[in-house]
């Protein structure tokens, strides 16, 4: 892991180096493919360190995490070409990769705490450095202080962590708790990252006022944290999570389901598509929550394909947005008549979205159907319920902004640049591919 953290250490100075934007890009990449072969099969902990190691679900965290870092800066372009503090930007970016890396690679509890809180830093950065409005100011402001309000009774829960077990890396958290209060302070931060109904009002307002490299973060990783903590630490708490999970059960499903209503009244694409994020992860939760193999891995799953899809989404929002000046799909009409060719990646993008084979959602939504009906029969009504809302507003997505009426108003005829296709790509295919291998995440 030490060789990953210097190399992400070294790519300090090309940030300041001007016009050397593709050769970030293919250090990124190049982060990517030594990170991929470095990791063993074999062992269940790889690349071991003091503190620091990848098993299959921090490996694929990972990689996901420089996946997207290295598309974020592919989504950024326009930064570049407006000289908008660009060389600060790539710092940023890259202390954001570093972070999350240091965060899922970390087999302590108190590490994996402090660069899970560090990680909100460089995403407050991008907010309110490169938002679009003044408005970013607050939904900074929502974003920062939801996770605070969350994160400081974890910090208790740590201490007594260690008060009763000696120790607080994940091998030796072995025993179950039965607190109550514990399970709850150590479970906020996580329900509002994830974020579940009723703590997730932060998320909208942060995706809309984020430019496009924030939201994909927030989408693509951000979100993912709190799953990846429930993942950790829910061995600890299977004896309290059987008194209680059913409430948090009902409440993601009862969540994912009017989130999904509340999806069809949207009239700003980033705004429809950042409440479909809650949807989907109200899914998750109630995997996890379910406490059995199917929920876990399905949630995983779920994660790692709702990180590519949502992410590929925020994309084509801003690529519209980038010709048009606007977000509202009352002006965003009829694109198919002049941009036919990314009318496909829309296409493609909102169908993987309501989980069309063959994309990866559809094998994290039947496995977290799987384990939520073998978790309780009566579950089913909400799953059926969130499953057709969730292709409702998929479809309203592509249909309201590619037919209808022409909107009069000055657009650029331009059919896309060849940079904005590859980074389509680069979304839907690993989304679709995953799909053929999906044997490896069913350990």
């Amino acid at each position: 892991m030490m060789s990953i953290l210097f190399y992400i250490f070294f790519m300090i100075p090309l940030c300041f180096l001007t016009n050397y934007i593709w050769l970030n890009q293919f250090v990124y990449f190049l982060l990517f493919v030594l990170f991929m072969l470095n990791f063993s099969y074999v062992d269940y902990f790889s690349s071991l360190s003091y503190f620091m190691g990848c098993d299959y679900i921090s490996y694929f965290m990972i990689l996901l995490s420089i996946w997207i870092c290295s598309l974020m800066l592919l989504a950024s372009e326009k930064l570049n070409k407006e000289n908008f503090f660009f060389k600060f930007f790539l710092l940023v970016l890259l202390f954001m990769l570093l972070s999350l890396v240091l965060t899922f690679s970390s087999m302590n509890l108190f590490i994996f705490y402090l660069f899970f809180e560090v990680s909100l830093i460089p995403t407050l950065m991008l907010i309110l450095g490169w938002g679009y409005q003044p408005e970013r100011i607050q939904a900074g402001l929502y974003m920062f202080f939801y996770t605070l309000l969350g994160s400081l009774p974890m910090m208790v829960s740590i201490f007594y962590f260690y008060y009763k077990f000696n120790c607080l890396d994940f091998f030796f958290l072995n025993e179950c708790v039965d607190s109550f209060l514990l399970y709850l302070c150590t479970s906020f931060v996580f329900l509002v990252k994830i974020p579940m109904f009723f703590v997730h009002l932060w998320l909208p307002k942060a995706h809309v006022e984020a430019p496009v490299s924030g939201s994909m973060i927030l989408a693509g990783i951000m979100l993912k944290l709190g799953g990846y903590g429930f993942l950790r630490l829910m061995s600890v708490f299977m004896i309290i999570g059987l008194k209680v999970n059913y409430t948090l059960v009902m409440i993601s499903l009862f969540g994912g389901f009017v989130i999904s209503l509340v999806c069809l009244r949207q009239t700003d694409i980033k705004s429809l598509v950042a409440y479909s994020s809650v949807s989907h992860m109200g899914l998750v939760l109630g995997g996890i929550m379910t406490m059995n193999s199917w929920g876990f891995y399905g949630a995983f799953v779920m994660m790692i394909a709702h990180g590519l899809c949502s992410s590929g989404l925020f994309c084509l929002a801003n690529i519209t947005y980038e010709r048009l000046g606007s977000r509202s799909l009352f002006l965003n009409k009829g694109l198919i008549n002049l941009m036919p060719s990314m009318s496909l990646w829309w296409f493609l993008l909102c169908s993987s979205n309501m989980a069309a084979p063959p994309s990866f959602n559809l094998l994290g939504e039947i496995m977290l159907i799987n384990s939520l009906v073998s978790w309780g029969l009566m579950t089913i009504f909400m799953l059926m319920l969130t499953s057709f809302f969730g292709a409702a507003y998929s479809l309203y997505l592509y249909s309201y902004s590619q037919h209808g009426k022409l909107y009069t108003g000055t657009y650029s005829f331009s059919l896309g640049f060849i940079r904005e296709y590859l980074l389509l790509f680069l979304h839907w295919v690993p989304l679709n591919l995953l799909f053929v291998k999906s044997d490896m995440f069913v350990f």
